[in-house]
């Protein structure tokens, strides 16, 4: 008698084996892991986290780079929010005139961010190690 909830094997298909869920990563893909959470920051949070959640446990360069990058991407995103805080207050205080001077800090905010994922990527792209220069370590 057969089971109606298990599905029919074809023969015609060639069963593949199950990849195992988290293999180490050969050194070209620590590597290409590692320098992609830095590049991700141009992006935003997520793919620093997300490549640290998923990686951190099999490659040890990739574990060291997307924390890094994680840990600076929380710092970036602190500066936003304070900026944001800041801004809007000073800016209902001077009626205003303090807008153009927090469009000026948001752009340079958002220039840091952009210049400093690029050059850890290109850091981490040659297997060496990239620190940025302002971080807040709250991921040890």
């Amino acid at each position: 008698m057969t089971d109606p909830n298990v599905p029919p094997h074809d023969p015609n298909v060639a069963s593949q084996p199950a990849a195992e869920p988290g293999a180490p990563l050969s050194q070209e893909q620590d590597v290409q892991w590692g320098s992609f959470a830095h590049l991700g920051g141009i992006l935003g949070i997520l793919p620093s986290l997300i490549i640290w959640l998923v990686f951190k446990d099999r490659g040890r360069f990739t574990a060291t780079e997307s924390k890094e990058a994680l840990n600076f991407q929380i710092t970036a995103l602190i500066g936003w929010v304070a900026l944001f805080i800041v801004s809007s207050i000073l800016t209902a205080v001077t009626f205003g005139l303090f807008g153009v001077v927090a469009s000026l800090l948001y752009l340079a905010l958002w220039a840091a961010v952009i210049v400093f994922s690029v050059l850890g990527f290109l850091k981490a792209k040659e297997g060496q190690h990239y620190r940025y220069p302002f971080a807040i370590r709250l991921i040890k």
